[in-house]
């Protein structure tokens, strides 16, 4: 898995920040406008590339976890609600993540890797 930590302020300017400014569909906008997207599958491919050089019978199916963003400004500790509906239910405010298609990370990596015929190991 990749985590990584973010201090955004997802509240409109000019207001004080609250935790329901950090729900999914406004992490999801943040992630689309900062190409937090982009920056996931990077740090997706660096990690697939150390487990397939480090871990034998390495399988990106079974040990790439998903990537996850932390809005720490959204994390209060044990009080931080969670999404109470919908696909997201049960995550907390403020928690960001995303299974990456193998595939994708596979793919990124070969074309990184300048390889159009498939992966170089």
């Amino acid at each position: 898995s990749v985590v990584d930590y973010k201090t955004n302020n997802l509240a409109p300017q000019g207001t004080t920040g609250m935790l329901s400014h950090y729900g999914p569909e406004q992490m999801a906008k943040t992630m689309a406008h900062s190409h937090y997207a982009l920056q996931a599958i990077i740090y997706s491919v660096a990690l697939h590339r150390y487990l397939r050089w480090r871990l034998p019978d390495y399988d990106p199916a079974v040990h790439l976890g998903p990537v996850g963003y932390l809005f720490v400004r959204a994390m209060v500790g044990a009080d931080t609600p969670v999404v109470t509906s919908g696909a997201h239910a049960g995550t907390p405010a403020g928690v960001f993540t995303w299974q990456l298609p193998p595939t994708l990370v596979e793919a990124v990596s070969s074309l990184f890797a300048g390889d159009e015929g498939g992966e170089r190991r």
